[in-house]
């Protein structure tokens, strides 16, 4: 049986971190933790660092020695630190958080960085993202389109910054879109695009018209006629059966409510979202209903959830879970491989099923295989 110690770093926020260090001839696994432990982000930081304390509570292990390291949200602080991890050999680290950090990482190839990113462009050769990532997210979509055998489906995607990440990630899952439309976020010029995309202003001429028509006409039924017309807002369907939209937030609810505004119902037509993480505004707004979105496994969350509450009386924001199956994943690649040779690793094919679902491994890339949810009538309800 091997002796260690179990030496307690004292961190501000009162964190008590645990690391064993053996005095025995067996090697141990060092694992760099790289987060934002000062500045604005760094509840997030010591969020990741609780869920590490707990993954390696449950794998109960003496093979890791995890060394804790700041990033500020910063890329020169990020570098400064990275660079302290390789000089102690380090050759595995957790982190950054985010894409922004990650911007001289290149500089030091020993290192293999599993990022918490889940931007996939222009990422150093020794980066990986492990964050759910586009492909991920229209994979799960591709399978509940096939399911529902939706023949003509459309994408809208918000003029921001991961335009590009969504047009690989199309690429990627092969999904078949009819069109890709990019929409401007003002509230304006998206009413205009979305009457554009669903050919509102046609439609409602043919209301017009046809209400004109049997007023008309000497039709026997011409009141009753004329009852049912006015109830309409538009005559003529539009040409997709269902509208993907890779938006969050009220910036997504306004794009519903524009499809709303122009006679396109989610009654009638599938309102598909990217991952909305389970956000419980969604589950008032009862006219917006239903809306179907891939996810991480929410029994599984909600268990972490439990277990991080118990340990820590703090809700547990969704990256930490991401930084619990990390410590798994890698406890898991230790099993079967030398860590020594780490990128290696990534590149062959293997899957792990972690807390938030399985991780398909390949390629230096991880892809996520994510659940599918349903809200409707104000319940959410697990499709996959």
């Amino acid at each position: 049986m091997y002796k260690f110690f179990k030496t307690l770093v004292l961190l501000s926020y009162g964190i008590f971190f645990l690391y064993p260090t053996t005095i025995l001839a067996e090697e141990k696994i060092k694992i760099g933790l790289l987060v934002p432990m000062t500045g604005e982000d760094k509840k997030i930081g010591y969020h990741i660092i609780k869920s590490t304390r707990i993954a390696l509570k449950d794998i109960n292990t003496e093979k890791f020695e995890i060394y804790l390291k700041d990033t500020n949200s910063n890329p020169n602080k990020t570098i400064k630190s990275a660079i302290e991890l390789k000089e102690i050999g380090v050759k595995i680290v957790i982190g950054p958080v985010f894409h922004k950090s990650l911007t001289y990482l290149e500089e030091i190839p020993e290192i293999t960085f599993l990022s918490f990113t889940n931007k996939t462009l222009g990422l150093p050769s020794n980066v990986i993202s492990s964050g759910v990532n586009a492909t991920s997210q229209l994979n799960a979509i591709k399978k509940f389109i096939k399911l529902n055998k939706i023949d003509r489906t459309i994408l809208l995607t918000p003029k921001l910054d991961y335009e590009d990440e969504i047009k690989k990630a199309i690429k990627n899952s092969k999904i078949k879109i009819l069109k890709h439309h990019i929409y401007d976020t003002k509230p304006t010029k998206l009413t205009a695009q979305i009457e554009k995309i669903t050919n509102y202003k046609i439609r409602k001429q043919n209301l017009e018209d046809e209400i004109k028509r049997v007023e008309n006409s000497n039709l026997v039924d011409k009141e009753k006629q004329l009852e049912k017309l006015n109830k309409r807002y538009t005559i003529g369907n539009v040409n997709f059966d269902a509208v993907i939209i890779s938006d969050f937030d009220e910036s997504l609810k306004s794009v519903i409510t524009s499809l709303l505004y122009t006679d396109v119902s989610p009654k009638k037509k599938y309102i598909i979202t990217f991952n909305q993480w389970f956000d419980k505004s969604l589950l008032n707004e009862k006219t917006i209903q239903p809306i179907y979105y891939p996810s991480i496994n929410k029994k599984n969350l909600y268990e972490f959830e439990k277990k991080f509450n118990k340990e820590f009386n703090e809700t547990p924001n969704y990256i930490s879970l991401l930084s619990y199956d990390l410590v798994g994943l890698i406890y898991y690649l230790s099993f079967k491989n030398n860590l020594n040779d780490i990128n290696k690793l990534f590149q062959k094919k293997n899957t792990f099923k972690g807390k938030m679902g399985i991780f398909d491994i390949e390629n230096n890339k991880i892809n996520h295989r994510l659940n599918f949810y349903q809200i409707d009538d104000e319940k959410l309800k697990e499709i996959f």
